[in-house]
């Protein structure tokens, strides 16, 4: 593979639930290549496998058939606590719901990104709080969750999701809890922050405009691209 081969490439995926004696096909061979730095959003209707997708894509969840490349890397030859490893280094991850730890504030919200890698230093303090000012945080880092606003905890998680420069960055819904002109400027600095740190992102959204801000929009239907 080349160095303009894709960052994150997903070849004939495939997942299945048993919901009683029958099998529900989830996914049902998805292909997908994201090259270095590109933005791709991926909407579809509830039940069409984006979440699904998503955490095939994280390593959070093994397909049943098909393969994962992390770069060079394909995820199936990896350990679980290799994979974790990996993962930690190679993506970001934003979330619909935040998941910010309640009891820290946001620097140390951010700096728990390093944290899981090892014990952070000045070098990690300075690039987490580098971060919260570029996303509009510079003078709320020491407040805890509680304390900020809806867009300003989903601002701390897209800081956080940059923390150790990934390769990667997977969104999941992160306008969903949001009213519409917060969750506009989310996207506007998602996009562009994704842009400035040359991190690839894949959007998972609902939202028809939102989508039409990546680089390159795909459509799930019935578990497969269309």
């Amino acid at each position: 593979m080349s160095d303009a081969s894709p960052i994150l490439r997903a070849e004939d995926l495939r997942k299945n639930y048993r919901s009683g004696d029958a099998t529900l096909e989830v996914l049902r061979g998805v292909q997908l290549a994201v090259a270095p730095g590109e933005s791709v959003s991926i909407r579809g209707e509830s039940g069409s496998g984006k979440s699904t997708l998503l955490n095939l894509l994280s390593g959070l969840d093994r397909p049943d058939a098909g393969e994962l490349w992390w770069g060079r890397e394909a995820t199936a030859q990896l350990t679980l606590g290799e994979l974790t490893a990996r993962r930690g280094r190679f993506l970001g991850m934003v979330f619909q719901a935040y998941y910010l730890i309640p009891e820290i504030d946001a620097l140390a919200n951010v700096l728990m990104g390093a944290r899981m890698l090892g014990r952070p230093g000045a070098a990690e303090r300075a690039r987490a709080q580098a971060l919260l000012a570029r996303v509009g945080l510079a003078d709320r880092m020491s407040h805890t969750p509680a304390h900020l606003s809806g867009g300003e905890r989903q601002r701390v998680a897209v800081a956080r999701a940059l923390m150790n420069r990934p390769a990667v960055v997977l969104a999941d819904e992160p306008t969903g809890n949001l009213d519409e002109r917060t969750g506009e400027e989310v996207i506007n600095l998602l996009l562009e922050v994704c842009v400035e740190e040359k991190t690839a992102l894949v959007l998972v959204t609902h939202n028809a405009a939102h989508a039409r801000r990546a680089g390159r929009e795909l459509l799930l239907r019935k578990g497969q691209f269309v």
